[in-house]
């Protein structure tokens, strides 16, 4: 069995980007390790995010806009965002950027499912599933998918389907995305949306989105997809369906363990990256990755900041409650959202970003009524979660007695 200084239990998203990281740290002298059964590569999914432009990233973004599209029923706004755009990243430039700086960094590869991490404070034995110790190492980053630590007070889904549409004729408009299009059907208790990420003018990724707590069936989305096709006025006849994407993102104000023992770290949505009111999660994976690096290069922990400030997660959950208890409209709220700030301002919020007197220009944004219900119906939620838990407390200690 080896010894490490770093082991990376999977090799997703965030692992690939903690080893560019790493690399770019010039951090050769590092014994790292990757346990993952399976070698990613090619193109198994999308990120899209915002940001200024970036010399690491841009040679491996799809495309990038300067000016993106909200549009409701009543209305649709076209925003400019510099000094910020929108970027798309699909995941084999990042896979192969991942596996140059393994090999620079003489990184070992274990191809195994793990099963167990034993922390005995000293260090972390990886084991796989059954039993069998795969690498010993000073610190675990763990970006398997994880459940949070505890239910939250609501727990919603982002998931979706998204068709990548080829054309031999110009129909897309490659200078701008569609980043929210409300004309789709909303769903009872929840919000949808059309996305679409033009490539070029004859190719570009059309998706339909639900923000809601349970998910549809296969007929319902591709009805839904082709449903807002006829909306965008594309003829699904004269185009190729290239690639279909689908995924699931938690929308939830519960907890996620952050550090589960002394020598374990989570990334990824397990560690909190993925922002509960929006599901966007890769800017938060860099920005640990990042972290983690310099950390490193310091000769100190590797472990990351919180994604997001603690004002951000309870505002997140204070939209998440309003929306799940039809206190205001998905389509309403993020109109009034995006008409009441700067479009970077908003976006910024959306990222973390921003200051507390932004962040309260933001909430004045907000329906007032229906945002003060929800807030209020918080306070009573998070009072109600430590009550219980403070009984439980005395339960077992008279059990104990």
């Amino acid at each position: 069995m080896d010894n490490v200084d770093l082991a990376l239990v999977g090799g997703g998203g965030a692992g690939s980007l903690v080893l560019a990281a790493l690399d770019r740290h010039d951090l050769r002298g590092l014994r790292v390790a990757v346990v993952d059964p399976v070698r990613k590569r090619g193109q198994d999914r999308t990120w899209a995010f915002w940001g200024a432009p970036d010399a690491d990233l841009e040679p491996m973004l799809s495309a990038s806009w300067r000016r993106v599209e909200v549009t409701t029923t009543a209305r649709r706004r076209v925003l400019d965002l510099a000094p910020l755009r929108y970027a798309m990243l699909r995941s084999g430039p990042l896979y192969a950027w991942a596996a140059e700086a393994e090999q620079r960094l003489g990184v070992s590869r274990i191809d195994a499912a793990v099963g167990a991490l034993d922390d005995d404070g000293a260090g972390v034995t990886v084991r796989d599933g059954d039993g069998a110790a795969l690498v010993r190492a000073r610190w675990v980053l763990d970006s398997r998918p994880r459940p949070p630590r505890r239910p939250g007070r609501t727990s919603w889904l982002q998931h979706f389907r998204g068709w990548w549409l080829g054309s031999p004729d110009p129909v897309f408009d490659p200078g701008r995305a569609v980043l929210m299009d409300f004309r789709t059907p909303q769903p009872d208790r929840g919000v949808s949306f059309g996305y679409v990420l033009p490539v070029s003018d004859r190719y570009a990724l059309v998706e339909y989105t639900e923000f809601s707590p349970a998910l549809i069936d296969d007929a319902a989305y591709d009805a839904a997809l082709r449903g807002y096709a006829t909306l965008l006025g594309l003829d699904l006849t004269a185009l190729t369906v290239r690639e279909v994407e689908d995924g699931v993102i938690p929308m939830t104000d519960a907890p996620f363990e952050r550090r589960p023992s002394a020598r374990v770290v989570r990334l990824g949505t397990a560690g909190g990256a993925t922002r509960p009111s929006t599901g966007f999660t890769f800017s938060a994976m860099r920005r640990q990755a990042e972290q983690v690096a310099r950390a490193v290069a310091a000769g100190r922990a590797p472990v990351p900041r919180p994604a997001y400030p603690g004002r951000h997660l309870w505002m997140d959950a204070v939209a998440l409650r309003a929306l799940d208890r039809r206190a205001v409209g998905g389509p309403q709220f993020f109109d009034r959202l995006f008409d009441r700030n700067p479009p970077e301002r908003v976006l910024r919020f959306l990222d973390g970003a921003t200051s507390p007197a932004e962040d309260l220009a933001v909430m004045r944004s907000s329906p007032l009524l229906p945002m003060t219900s929800a807030v209020l119906g918080d306070a009573a939620g998070r009072l109600r979660a430590r009550l219980t838990a403070a009984s439980g407390s005395r339960d077992r200690s008279r059990a104990d007695a």
